[in-house]
């Protein structure tokens, strides 16, 4: 493949981590309340409805450590965008298949290596 055509490919993929992470980060800012501590005043709720918020608390502090993991994996790949190591499996350095790819840009291993 040619520099042109790789360039192309790369902005492509920078685009799409890009809104990904743009997303992601809009999402954590929006349910920064939803993982506060909740409170503990018998008199505002009820014993059940503080246990099923403190269910959900935890349920939407375990999706957040999710969405950081995934941040994680998209700063990694941006990261090796910049280095031009891009599309390259970090175990084989063989290309990753621009199908692979467009399924989810933070892979870093080809399909073999996947395995």
């Amino acid at each position: 493949m040619d520099n042109h055509k790789i360039h192309i490919r790369n902005t492509e993929f920078k685009n799409m981590l890009l809104s990904e992470l743009q997303d992601i980060t809009n999402i954590s800012l929006k349910t920064v309340k939803d993982r506060a501590p909740v409170e503990l005043d018998q008199q505002a709720i009820g014993r059940l409805s503080r246990m099923d918020a403190m269910q959900q608390q935890s349920m939407d502090t375990a999706k957040e450590a999710r969405r950081i993991g995934r941040l994680r994996l998209i700063e990694a790949a941006l990261r090796r965008l910049e280095e031009g190591d891009y599309g390259y499996c970090l175990n084989c350095d063989e290309s990753i298949s621009d199908g692979r790819l467009k399924l989810d840009p933070t892979f870093s291993l080809c399909i073999d290596c996947a395995k």
